[in-house]
């Protein structure tokens, strides 16, 4: 009896054990980002959170260069992207580069004992042509990154090559001649659920339909099977892992599919999908021709962008740091223009505008008028040095949303509750 009692205890244990395991501890935290009762929450696990915290933390800007001097492309030999800038602030911003990216290999990652100026190592070109794919996202794609913009830190960390990138996965060896559909095969890419484990080559490097609702029901020519919604449901599950958050930051439980029902977030996605595209087929893919097979997959072609490259966990790549207000080099394309721009702006004080600061309240209100209208002079004159330094065929295409096809389907009228009346 006292064996059996003993058995029991152990049994008891073990299945204590067992059922604690599934728990995660501290209890979750859970943030309400929509109406009561929808279910539009997310949920965090505080532990978690501040691991993610602790792992999000950008390095301190080096300091501000001194101001004057030559510019680079007139005392180095062979700067095509950011020559504008004067010696000291070309300096200050390689050495960011160089601790971005390559912090042990040092300057021979992109350079060569022959020279700096010398191109023949294949870093060198790619580097150049990802400092200017981070000049255009930040010039271009601000209804993704808003004024925070980006920098080479944001997905490098540290790395030559970033922790996080995605090449076209050719699946499992298939003992038949059928070709593999995705489904039922373990990948971390989709959170090991059934679905296609490579939803990144239809979205992100081809531009497929994401949004999948039929139009007529089956079998009447209706193509937006189910099958096909998986690999939206495997693009999602993406998007919920890399930025570390439920799908209803972006969606409505309500009305998933309902645009004027979803969260603001759902709108800057929409965008985020489209420039993480743009950024791959633009500048990553064309730079296959010049890197090794070391740097490509199974099927040849380069690592690639995706969501968790830039947020890598966090719903703000960085939470949200503004790193890019330290290196506005970073901020654009680089003209004369916007050379003089950055040196004035990362100049000190000069005597003058430090009395300015000192200034009595009726003094400010003396000088009002004139600084603003300096203002508007420098605006308009610099509106149009732009505008006579880009031609009307070269600027940005500027996405419409929401784009015709996605509003086929006319949601549900929406009745906004009554606001709170007043205590």
């Amino acid at each position: 009896m006292k064996m059996l009692d003993h058995k029991l205890l152990i049994a008891a244990a073990l299945g204590a054990s067992a059922l604690l395991a599934g728990c995660e501890m501290p209890p979750p935290d859970v943030v309400q980002n929509g109406y009561r009762g929808l279910g539009m929450h997310t949920n965090y696990n505080p532990r978690l959170l501040q691991a993610s915290l602790d792992a999000n933390v950008p390095p301190e800007p080096i300091p501000a260069a001194a101001p004057g001097g030559p510019k680079a492309k007139d005392v180095y030999k062979n700067v095509q992207v950011l020559g504008e800038l004067t010696v000291n602030e070309f300096n200050r911003l390689m050495v960011a580069l160089t601790n971005w990216v390559s912090p042990e290999q040092g300057c021979y990652y992109c350079h060569v004992n022959e020279g700096f100026e010398y191109d023949g190592i294949y870093t060198k070109t790619v580097s150049r042509r990802m400092i200017q794919m981070t000049q255009d996202t930040n010039a271009n794609w601000k209804d993704h990154v808003a004024d925070t913009g980006v920098t080479c830190y944001t997905c490098h960390r540290g790395n030559p090559v970033p922790q996080y990138v995605w090449t076209s996965d050719p699946g499992p060896g298939q003992p038949s001649a059928m070709a593999p559909t995705g489904q039922n095969t373990p990948s971390k890419t989709v959170a090991y659920a059934s679905l296609p484990y490579d939803p990144f080559t239809p979205f992100l490097s081809q531009d497929n339909d994401i949004r999948v609702i039929g139009q007529t029901a089956l079998p009447q020519g209706n193509r937006r099977s189910i099958k096909q919604a998986e690999w939206t449901y495997g693009l999602m599950m993406h998007l919920s892992q890399a930025l570390g958050v439920n799908c209803t930051y972006c969606h409505n439980t309500r009305s998933f599919y309902s645009w004027d029902q979803s969260a603001p977030q759902r709108t800057t996605a929409w965008y985020a999908i489209r420039h993480v595209r743009s950024m791959n087929n633009d500048y990553v893919t064309p730079l296959g021709e010049v890197l090794p097979d070391t740097r490509k997959g199974p099927l040849g072609d380069p690592y690639k962008i995706y969501c968790t490259t830039c947020h890598q966990g966090a719903y703000k790549p960085l939470y949200g740091a503004p790193m890019l207000k330290d290196y506005p080099s970073l901020a654009q394309p680089l003209t004369e223009t916007d050379a003089e721009a950055i040196k004035a702006a990362e100049a000190p004080p000069t005597p003058a505008a430090q009395a300015g600061a000192d200034a009595t309240p009726a003094e400010e209100a003396q000088t009002a008028e004139e600084p603003a209208a300096a203002e508007q002079d420098v605006v308009a004159s610099a509106a149009s040095s732009e505008a006579q330094s880009q031609p009307a065929t070269d600027a940005p295409v500027q996405l419409q949303y929401p784009p015709p096809e996605m509003m086929q389907y006319p949601p549900a009228p929406l009745q906004y509750p009554p606001p709170p009346a007043e205590r």
